[in-house]
């Protein structure tokens, strides 16, 4: 069963949010990346570029299948994890630590849930 993080709030589309850090970092929970398989490529958004609440804002492929990737925020990216651009199997290996993705200084969220309702609705254990 996968791993799904206390103290970070997630997108129906299995995005991560943690306000926590300044600014907000984004990431794909553990439930995606055990389900999309062994990740191969990311296309990220630019640093400086906006990002909308539930828009597509990047791809993530893996050798089963190409996936978009929504924000689960809307605001500026401040930042783009370049680790994991360049080692995409950071998003399975440490799918909420070096496998974020990007930070955003956020202007808006979209509709979250808590890491229990995430956990109960997609099988994952905390």
């Amino acid at each position: 069963m996968s791993k799904v993080q206390t103290g970070l709030r997630y997108s129906e589309e299995h995005e991560w949010l943690d306000t926590d850090a300044a600014p907000a970092k984004i990431g794909v929970s553990q439930v995606a990346a055990d389900a999309l398989g062994d990740v191969v490529y990311i296309d990220l958004p630019e640093a400086g570029s906006t990002v909308s609440a539930g828009q597509t804002c990047g791809e993530i492929e893996s050798t089963k299948s190409v996936s978009d990737l929504y924000s689960p925020v809307s605001g500026t990216v401040v930042e783009v994890n370049q680790e994991a651009i360049d080692n995409p199997a950071l998003v399975n290996e440490d799918p909420y630590g070096a496998g974020w993705l990007f930070t955003v200084e956020v202007s808006e969220e979209g509709p979250l849930m808590s890491a229990e309702e995430y956990a109960g609705k997609n099988g994952g254990e905390l």
